[in-house]
Parts: C-alpha cells; structure tokens; sequence
C-alpha cells in the first residue's frame, strides 16, 4: 500500500487533473481542426475563455500578474515547438 502524506497525494491529484484536461483540450483541438477551424480561431478562443475564467476566479490584477510571467515565459522560448530542454 502506498502512504502519502496529504500535500503529496493533492500534487498527484492535481497532475492527474491537469494531465486530463491536457488530454480533453487535444480532443477538442483536432475537433476543431477537423471541422475546418483554423489553428488561429482554436488558439484566440481558448485564450479568451480562459482568460475571462481566471479573471472570473481570481481578479483581473491576479491575472495580470500570471500573465506577466507568461510574456517571460515566451521571451525565454519556453512555448516554441522547436524547443529542446537539457
């Protein structure tokens, strides 16, 4: 039996939660595409949504906060398709 302490058991339940949604927005994205949507039109609008949720949640100065730190994580290359990690 494994024992895991409650923080650690919440952290793999969250990747396990996170990993799913992962999973359901690739679903949704080859629908899309398959249905003649543009990459573009999937990526704006799935942006837009998660954006007004998190404003929803959390406030816009939270999300702004979040969103400052993905413009760095941009600059540094984190996103690209070409990435390589070492």
């Amino acid at each position: 039996m494994i024992d895991l302490h409650g923080a650690e058991l919440e952290e793999l339940i969250q990747a396990e939660k996170k990993q799913v949604a992962f999973e359901y927005h690739n679903e949704a994205w080859a629908d899309g595409i398959s249905d003649g949507i543009e990459a573009e039109i999937l990526a704006e609008t799935a942006i837009t949504t998660a954006l007004t949720e998190l404003i929803r949640l959390h406030g816009e100065d939270d999300v702004l906060t979040m969103v400052e730190s993905l413009r760095q994580r941009i600059e540094f290359g984190e996103f690209r398709a070409d990435r390589t990690v070492q």
